[in-house]
Order: structure tokens, then sequence, then C-alpha cells
């Protein structure tokens, strides 16, 4: 056991506390296999009705996975040592999607990445005061990931779409809308929440009482926007709208501009993969859009935009990072098919 993860009984709930915060509680290979048994346990135990998850700190509910080891790893050749971190991840993340028990997030807070499979696929997410949610793995040469290509498509109109292709930061107010938090409450009430959790009343009934209105954020306040420009199927074309977006007198001509910029920084391979996956992901299962994630991780782990952009955002901070290829045009289709293509050994959820 590690202090990198701590674990309580207060009351009925079982506590879950990811304890990095000077790592903004990125989530460890550990982490995810001391979480998933500890959850297996207390699936069992009649004391515990509702698991809480929250986080130390103030900065993070968690930032994402452990990327730097991840990255460490793959440049040392231990392709199969990396790869085992998705293969006990993932498993984590349907484990969560399928909880018998009320699975509660406190987000208070980035949450990103892998922080977001441990959150998002729980009964009841809370967003505080400090919440904000992203998927930006396009822009580090990855792609999303831990049921992205689940709840990305499930989000309202096309901001799934959004979500996945440009990586932008979803306030309170949008993080509710979206889907992705299903309550909002101030910060400063959560130990106050924490207490009624502990307690023997529903968990509906305890955050219905504290809970407060959202409102609406600026993400959603483009909804007509971005449904109509990002509902093509190629993303040449939603870059296309966006441009002539740009050009016109519309009120959201700004936004398409800065939007469109925003986008074509990121890697090209992991923009092309993020949409099909948004695409294909609306029509599949969760168990099947697992396995096409683990399918595109054991292809990531050995190319080079992965490597690449966590050089340059995370390693260098150099914030250049040069994709390969370099454009949108070089990714053919039949390099995103290859990455969805089956494994000889695929993933096991169970």
């Amino acid at each position: 056991m590690t202090t990198d993860i701590l674990f309580e009984r207060r009351g009925a709930a079982g506590v879950v506390t990811l304890n990095r915060p000077k790592a903004l509680n990125a989530v460890t290979h550990a982490m995810v296999l001391e979480l998933h048994a500890q959850l297996n346990t207390w699936a069992h135990d009649p004391a515990i009705t509702r698991v809480v998850i929250t986080a130390a700190g103030e900065r993070a509910f968690s930032a994402g996975g452990d990327i730097r080891a991840l990255y460490d790893l793959g440049c040392a050749g231990r392709h199969d040592k990396a790869l085992q971190f998705w293969a006990d991840e993932y498993p984590l993340n349907a484990a969560i999607k399928n909880y018998r028990k009320p699975y509660v997030a406190l987000l208070d807070g980035i949450a990103m990445g892998g922080g977001v499979g441990v959150s998002v696929h729980g009964s009841h997410r809370v967003a505080g005061d400090r919440f904000s949610f992203a998927m930006p793995e396009v822009g580090i040469g990855f792609f999303p990931d831990v049921g992205a290509t689940w709840f990305l498509p499930r989000m309202p109109g096309e901001i799934g779409t959004y979500c996945a292709l440009t990586g932008e930061r979803f306030g309170v107010a949008d993080g509710v809308g979206a889907g992705i938090a299903t309550h909002r409450i101030p910060s400063a009430r959560f130990p106050a929440l924490l207490e009624g959790l502990a307690g023997t009343v529903s968990v509906d009934a305890v955050l219905a009482a504290f809970s407060e209105p959202a409102g609406e954020g600026p993400i959603l306040a483009q909804r007509a926007a971005i449904d109509r420009l990002f509902a093509g199927d190629r993303v040449e074309d939603t870059l296309a709208a966006l441009d002539r977006e740009a050009s016109s007198t519309s009120a959201s001509a700004e936004w398409a501009g800065k939007t469109a910029a925003t986008i074509r920084a990121k890697s090209p391979l992991s923009l092309k993969l993020a949409l099909a996956q948004v695409r294909r992901g609306r029509h599949w299962d969760f168990e099947t859009c697992m396995r096409a994630e683990f399918r595109i991780v054991s292809r990531i782990i050995h190319g080079h935009d992965f490597y690449e952009g966590v050089r340059a955002v995370i390693v260098d901070k150099d914030n250049k990072p040069h994709w390969q290829p370099a454009t949108l045009a070089e990714v053919s289709d039949a390099e995103i098919e290859r990455h969805f293509a089956p494994l000889d050994r695929e993933l096991i959820l169970s």
C-alpha cells in the first residue's frame, strides 16, 4: 500500500482520497491497482452503502494519469510495462461504470484524462467552485481515452466532438450542462456534504439538499455554432467550416478563428483518431469502446507523436512539438483503421 491513495470508512461511506497534491494527484499504476481492489472489497461489504472519491489539495482532483512515467517506460523500450498500466486502468474504469453502489466524485479543481476515468463513470459527479474539466490528449500526441469513446458522443449535440478536438477546459456551468458533472455544489460546503454522505440518508436526497443551479457557461453558449460546425466526419471539413465562419460577419466569427487555430496546433494523427472515436463510439456499447481504446493505445505507444508531445509539453516544455505526420492530409484512412484493428491479445475487462 502507498500513501498516494487513502481509504477510510466514514459512517456508511467508503471514502477514497487521491493524495498526490504536489503532482496534481496524477494517477499512478499502483493507485489504479489499489483503488480497484478496494472497490471490490467495499462492493461486498454491507456496511458500506456508497463510495465517495475526493482529492487532497485545492488545485486538482486529478490532472490525469502519470504520463511522465509512461513516457519514460516507452523511451526505455519497455512498451509492455507501459501497456500494462492501461490494461489495468481500463478495467478500473469499467468497474466504476458498473458499480452497484452509488459512487460519488467530489470534483474541485482540475479533472483531466485519468482523473476523469476515476470520476466521470460514477453515478454522481459533483462540481465545486474550482472544477475544470478537459480531455486535452490530442495536444500531447495521445487520444481521449479512459472511456471517452463512450462519454464524448453522449454529450449534447457535438459538444463531445468539440471537446475531443480542442482540448478546451469546461468550467462548472459547462461541466454540468455537458453532463460531465451531475450537481453543482459550492466548495465551501464540501465538508458538510461529505458528512451528509457518510450518513444513512440516500445519496440523491443529500445531493439535492446541497445542490445549486449551475447557470450557462461560455462553451454551451456556443452550442448552436458547435453543432453546426463540428458535424462533419473529417477534421479537414470541420476546419474548413470554422475558417468560413471566421471570415464571416457572424457573431461567432472571432470564436471560430480562435478555435481553428487551437485545433491546428494539435497532432494530426491524434485529431483524426479522436474524431473517429467519437463517431464510432455513438453506436458502440461501453465494453466495445474500452476494447477499441486498448487497441489504439497498443499502437500509439509504438509511434512517434505521443513521445514528441510529452517531450514538448511536459519534459522540455518548449511547446513546439514536431508532429509526424505533420499535416492532416498525410494521415491516411488506412492508418486510422490500423489503430482500430483487432489485437492478438485483446483487453480483458473483468
